[in-house]
């Protein structure tokens, strides 16, 4: 671990404010979601936080049906289009110093990371 600086304790009179963190993220490229989820999970257990999910929310389908006669005449076929939305949520406990630290992760293109603080 000689590429992670140690974390610094807080003294005696201090005290580090914990903050519930809820990471959302969203793509429509499960495997490269995937790739992110296990690197931010991987990052934060590697200093030793509280870490729940990644949680599976149900895919968003949207789906558009078309004809496929540009003119309208013709038999009725029709084209079936559909983009599917996955989405995870991973929640930390832990000071935004260290969140900082894991959120610089490289992400792979095409994956959205939504970030949400709250005070515990």
């Amino acid at each position: 671990m000689a590429g992670i600086p140690p974390v610094k304790k807080p003294a005696v009179g201090e005290e580090v404010q914990i903050h519930k963190i809820r990471i959302t993220l969203t793509s429509r490229n499960v495997k490269a979601l995937e790739k992110v989820c296990s690197d931010l999970i991987k990052g934060a257990k590697d200093h030793k936080l509280r870490v729940k999910g990644p949680v599976r929310i149900p895919t968003k389908r949207l789906s558009i049906c078309t004809r496929k006669s540009p003119c309208g005449e013709g038999t009725n076929t029709w084209e079936k289009w559909q983009m599917r939305i996955h989405k995870r949520l991973i929640d930390l406990h832990s000071p935004s110093e260290i969140v900082k630290k894991i959120t610089s992760i490289s992400i792979e293109p095409g994956v959205e990371v939504e970030v949400t603080v709250a005070d515990v």
